[in-house]
C-alpha cells in the first residue's frame, strides 16, 4: 500500500463542537435514534477499514460506520510514510488525529503500519537493501524506533498494534526479507528490543506477510515467538482465476496461515485484504468474511478504496452488498451467511454517506452535519409508533 503525501491535522473551532452537542441533545431523547446507532460491542469481534493514512481517514470511521447501520468499528488502521526517517519516527502532528480517535473509547484499537528503512518504495537493489540490513541487524537505526516508540507513549496510544515491516516476502519495500533473511530477522528483533525497552509502552507487533509463496517463503522470515505477538497476513483477491478454495490450501496461503499461528501460540490478524485481479468478486466477499467469522482474527481491516474497496469505491457493487449485508449493524455474533436482499445497497461516496433504512433525515444545518460527517435522522418506526 503506498503513501504519497501528508495531510496536516485538522482542527474544529470550540463553538461549532458545542453546536453539535446542542443539536445532539435536541434530536436524542425518547423516540430519536442517530444515524449511527450505538450498542455496547466491548465484546465485539474488532474490525474496521483503511480508509486514509491522515486525518480525512479518522473523520471518514464514523461515515463508514452509518453505511453499515451503526456497526462499530473498533479499528482505526493507517501508515507511516517510509520516505525519510524523520517521517517513521512519527513527525509530529501526523499521528494527532488518529491518537485522538483511539482515546475516545477504551475498546478501541489503533493499527500502524511502520517500515523498517526509510526510501522504502524507492525500488532499491537487493544489493542496497542486504546492506541496510545488516546496518540495521548492527543497530545502527535503533534510535528512530526508540523515538517512535517514546512518540507514542506521549501521545497516550502506548497499546498500538506495530505492523513492522509488511509484506516482507514480497519485493515492493526496500524493507523486503529475500536479500537476507538472517539479517532481515535480526533486525526485527532489534526494532521490537528497543521499542519494548520505552517506559510506558505495550506495544503489540503483527508480523503480516502476503499470502502465498510471493518472492521467498514468509516463513523463512519469521523472526521468532519472543518478538511477534500476532501472526498476520495481508491476503487480497489475486493472481487472476485463483478460487478462494485455492487461497486457502495454496502453498504459504490462508490455511497454513492459522496453523503456524495455531503452533506458535499467537492470535492472526488480517491487517489488509480485499478485492483485486478478480474484480468484483462476490463469493470472494462473501468467503472472506465467512473464514474470518470462523478463525477469529484479533482484528482486520478492509483496503477500502478502488480496485480493493466496496465503499470508497464504486466499481465493485456486488461485492458491495455482500459486505455491507454482512456487517450491517453487526453485533458481537458473528453473522450467517448473507441472503439476496430484495434491493440492493447501492455504495456512496464518503461526503454523501447512507443512513439505516429505516430513518428519515433531519436537518440540522450544513455545519452541524459537516461535524457528525452527516445527517441525524429520525427512525420510521418511532414516528409510526407515535401517530
Amino acid at each position: 500500500m503506498a503513501l504519497k503525501q501528508r495531510r496536516a491535522r485538522s482542527r474544529r473551532p470550540a463553538f461549532l463542537a458545542a453546536a453539535v452537542a446542542a443539536s445532539v441533545a435536541l434530536t436524542s431523547g425518547p423516540g430519536f435514534a442517530a444515524g449511527v446507532v450505538r450498542a455496547d460491542q466491548a465484546d465485539a469481534p474488532a474490525f474496521g477499514a483503511y480508509l486514509d493514512y491522515g486525518p480525512r481517514g479518522v473523520a471518514r470511521i464514523s461515515e463508514l460506520s452509518r453505511w453499515l447501520g451503526g456497526a462499530e468499528l473498533r479499528v482505526g488502521h493507517t501508515y507511516l510514510p517510509g520516505d525519510l526517517w524523520s517521517n517513521i519516527e512519527g513527525a509530529p502532528g501526523f499521528l494527532d488525529a488518529w491518537a485522538d480517535w483511539r482515546t475516545e473509547r477504551d475498546d478501541r484499537m489503533l493499527v500502524l503500519n511502520v517500515p523498517m528503512l526509510e526510501r522504502n518504495e524507492d525500488h532499491l537493489s537487493d544489493a542496497e537493501v542486504r546492506t541496510l540490513l545488516r546496518r540495521g541487524a548492527e543497530g545502527e537505526f535503533d534510535h528512530h524506533f526508540r523515538a517512535l516508540a517514546e512518540r507514542l507513549v506521549e501521545l497516550k496510544v502506548p497499546d498500538t498494534v506495530v505492523v513492522l515491516g509488511w509484506e516482507m516476502n514480497g519485493i515492493t519495500y526496500t524493507h523486503r526479507c529475500g536479500p537476507d533473511p538472517e539479517a532481515w530477522k535480526e533486525y526485527w528483533n532489534r526494532i521490537v528490543t528497543a521499542m519494548r525497552a520505552v517506559p510506558g509502552q505495550k506495544l503489540r507487533f503483527d508480523f503480516a506477510p502476503t499470502r502465498g509463496l510471493d518472492a521467498v517463503p514468509w516463513t523463512e522470515c519469521y523472526p521468532g515467538d519472543d518478538t511477534v505477538d500476532i501472526i498476520g497476513m495481508d491476503s487480497y483477491d489475486q493472481p487472476s482465476g485463483l478460487s478462494f478454495d485455492r487461497q486457502v490450501s495454496e502453498p504459504y496461503g490462508l490455511q497454513e496461515h492459522v496453523d503456524f499461528a495455531k503452533r506458535h501460540g499467537k492470535p492472526v490478524s488480517y491487517p489488509e485484504w480485499g478485492l483485486f485481479r478478480n474484480g468484483d468478486n462476490p463469493e470472494y466477499m462473501r468467503r472472506m468474511l465467512a473464514w474470518m467469522d470462523e478463525h477469529k482474527p484479533l482484528y482486520n481491516t478492509l483496503t477500502d478504496y478502488c480496485p480493493h474497496g466496496v465503499w470508497q469505491c464504486g466499481k465493485n457493487p456486488k461485492a458491495s452488498e455482500v459486505y455491507r449485508s454482512v456487517l450491517f449493524g453487526r453485533t458481537d455474533e458473528p453473522t450467517p451467511e448473507p441472503t439476496e436482499p430484495t434491493e440492493s445497497p447501492t455504495p456512496t461516496t464518503p461526503t454523501t454517506p447512507v443512513n439505516p433504512p429505516d430513518c428519515s433525515p433531519l436537518d440540522l444545518g450544513d455545519w452541524v452535519e459537516y461535524l457528525l460527517g452527516g445527517k441525524l435522522c429520525l427512525r420510521f418506526d418511532w414516528w409510526s409508533r407515535s401517530r
